[in-house]
């Protein structure tokens, strides 16, 4: 008997660690923080969070609607519900009392989102051309633009950008062919290629600037994009993807535009957009970011060619 419990308990912890173990590390994070703040929420009201139910997730959902975008109301949703089913409960997430709810506060408040401003070639350029003008060492000018350009030409997330290691890269004749191991979309780690053909222009091309980092850096195995220390020693250590939105923010600063609507997010959002503007189809833009649906590209083109398919243009005054 004391044999069966103990196997049980074994499957049961097997179980529990693989549940955690089918989301990745950054996404138990955001249900961990989202649900901290539910649980603030059902302390200062004496309810319980874990178990909860329906009806106090609705209350939160409310409270949450003074403050916060729908989109936010939903992911935190989602975490509350993911946190209940890790730890064994069952919350009914699509209760009437929460999808209804959800509707009225969309009603109430509208849920256009705005999201950040997408750097374009206008923008691109002035960053290359201010980390060129600074006075700091070759070696940081190269491993900086190789990240804003390899970012921006590949529609690169953040966490897929600091993920590259030299292992992953294969130059080629018409470019660059860069392997991504797992990201947001693809938690299984099936992988995709990603191909960065040749810019005209050397000044902002990713592969000519990424050949030259990995020239001076002497880097042969590891992480590409590595931190320095002090007296812009390298190290053996992977930037961060706070690093990129940091790093990207300081030089839109230095050249004079406002950042305050830019995040890591702007180079991959950016990459659709000039792409869109430019008249790449959306299976072309989405086999480079790896969008699974054409909702946000769709939008992005929508953006993109507001003013091309206007219907003033046909208007004459």
């Amino acid at each position: 008997m004391n044999k069966l419990a103990t196997d049980l308990k074994s499957l049961h912890e097997a179980t529990l660690n693989n549940l955690k173990n089918s989301k990745a590390t950054n996404t138990l994070r955001a249900y961990k923080s989202d649900f901290r703040d539910f649980g603030a929420f059902c302390a200062k009201h004496g309810l319980n969070s874990l178990p909860s139910e329906p009806k106090i997730v609705s209350l939160y959902l409310t409270h949450l609607s003074k403050s916060y975008k729908i989109s936010t109301m939903r992911r935190r949703l989602v975490s509350i519900g993911m946190m209940h089913k890790l730890k064994g409960h069952y919350l009914d997430t699509k209760h009437p009392i929460i999808i209804e709810n959800l509707m009225g506060i969309k009603r109430v408040k509208g849920s256009i989102q705005k999201g950040k401003k997408p750097i374009l070639i206008s923008h691109l350029k002035l960053i290359i051309n201010v980390i060129n003008q600074q006075k700091f060492e070759d070696i940081k000018k190269f491993r900086d633009k190789s990240i804003i350009l390899v970012g921006f030409g590949g529609g690169f997330r953040r966490s897929e950008l600091i993920s590259i290691d030299f292992e992953d890269l294969e130059f080629v004749p018409e470019g660059l062919k860069i392997t991504i191991k797992k990201s947001k979309t693809d938690q299984f780690g099936e992988g995709m290629i990603k191909g960065l053909p040749y810019f005209a222009n050397e000044s902002y091309c990713p592969v000519v600037n990424l050949k030259k980092w990995l020239e001076i850096s002497k880097i042969k195995s590891g992480p590409v994009f590595r931190k320095f220390s002090k007296g812009s020693l390298l190290t053996e250590k992977r930037l961060t993807d706070q690093s990129v939105v940091l790093l990207m923010k300081e030089y839109l600063n230095l050249a004079g535009i406002e950042n305050k609507n830019f995040a890591g997010h702007s180079l991959r959002s950016g990459f659709v957009t000039v792409s869109a503007e430019s008249g790449a189809d959306e299976r072309s833009i989405m086999a480079m970011t790896g969008h699974k649906t054409t909702q946000m590209v769709r939008r992005y083109i929508r953006e993109a060619n507001i003013f091309q398919n206007n219907a003033l243009n046909k208007v004459k005054i």
